[in-house]
């Protein structure tokens, strides 16, 4: 499930894809409007798949992550850090199987 939400100061919109286990997956950059946000989700649905949009990377202390990638190479989710690079290649495949027709919750609608 993708979850859309605002920053703690109200200036940005977020969103983050969440596997059937409410583990975050995968976090947005900050967008200046909701329809910015919506357009980052439909883009992670749209290049879960390929698997070229993943830009694997190990950090200086030993752990990994990856970046997802749209068609013009802009980032568009990045990971957590992982221990592993077993542990990243499991984060890549819970997107791959997660995002496409993931339902979407808009958490910036006052109830």
């Amino acid at each position: 499930m993708f979850e859309i939400f605002k920053s703690e100061k109200g200036d940005k919109f977020y969103f983050r894809l969440k596997a059937k286990n409410g583990q975050v997956i995968l976090s947005s950059q900050g967008y200046a409007t909701k329809a910015s946000a919506k357009n980052g989700v439909e883009s992670v649905m749209k290049n879960a798949g390929n698997d070229d949009l993943y830009e694997r990377k190990e950090a200086a202390n030993g752990k990994f992550h990856f970046n997802l990638l749209a068609s013009n190479k802009q980032v568009i989710g990045s990971s957590q850090m992982y221990a592993s690079k077993a542990s990243m290649e499991n984060g890549i495949n819970s997107i791959k199987s997660n995002a496409p027709g993931a339902t979407v919750k808009d958490l910036t609608v006052e109830g």
